[in-house]
């Protein structure tokens, strides 16, 4: 299948694209490859190898913003969203493929495996993502999400308003518009190198903090919702 595009975005911190530049022979047969930048990574673009697969752009910084600007150069087709630190090969994208044809409709995602570069026990994180997935259907962006153009844009894109979660606010807006889920049954393995920097123990709890608190008021509208539908 080569109408998947791919939507990377590249945000201010970011200091060098060789790691997921060095895997885009697994992404060969992807119609386009876009890199968001912003300002304060625009610098990076030299390194970006001359190919008419690879596309450019420069946007305001923000996660949201820059992955809805890349999403608006996708035409048509499904737009599968990763990050800088996920680690591709041919399984990704055969497994993805194969979950696109089944249920095209969805928003896909992957199953989450973290390195073990974060300095603590991230398989208790790979497993507390995995859970909550499956049983909340509540993945987050590091899960590699891919939907189609019309999804996208019946979902009104990621919520460029949010202080943080902008994935998971996402996600919640496929519930409300009953856009279903699907796990592709295929890992997608990225670092943990910010637990690392802030330290595992500290991270880990400011993350599920954040995410309880964002899922009450969504998932209070959802519940109302479905009891006046019966």
């Amino acid at each position: 299948m080569n109408n998947i595009s791919v939507v990377i975005p590249v945000g201010p911190a970011e200091t060098d694209l060789q790691p997921f530049l060095a895997q885009l022979s697994y992404l060969k047969l992807a119609r386009q490859i876009i890199f968001v930048f912003c300002p304060e990574s625009e610098s990076l673009i030299q390194q970006l190898p001359t190919d008419h697969q690879i596309q450019y752009l420069t946007v305001e910084a923000g996660r949201a913003i820059q992955l809805n600007a890349g999403a608006q150069r996708v035409e048509s087709g499904f737009i599968w969203f990763l990050h800088l630190d996920s680690l591709i090969t041919n399984t990704q994208w055969q497994t993805l493929n194969q979950s696109l044809k089944r249920k095209p409709d969805c928003l896909h995602y992957f199953d989450l495996r973290f390195q073990s570069d974060g300095n603590g026990p991230m398989w208790l994180n790979s497993q507390g993502a995995n859970l909550r997935s499956r049983w909340l259907g509540l993945p987050f962006g590091d899960q590699g999400f891919c939907l189609s153009v019309h999804q996208f844009e019946k979902l009104g894109g990621y919520p460029v308003d949010a202080l943080y979660g902008e994935d998971h606010l996402f996600v919640w807006r496929a519930h409300q518009k009953r856009v279903k889920l699907a796990n592709t049954g295929s890992v997608l393995t990225t670092s943990a190198r910010k637990y690392a920097v802030t330290g595992w123990g500290r991270l880990t709890l400011i993350y599920q903090l954040y995410w309880i608190k964002q899922a009450l008021p969504p998932f209070w509208r959802l519940l109302k919702s479905k009891i006046v539908s019966l």
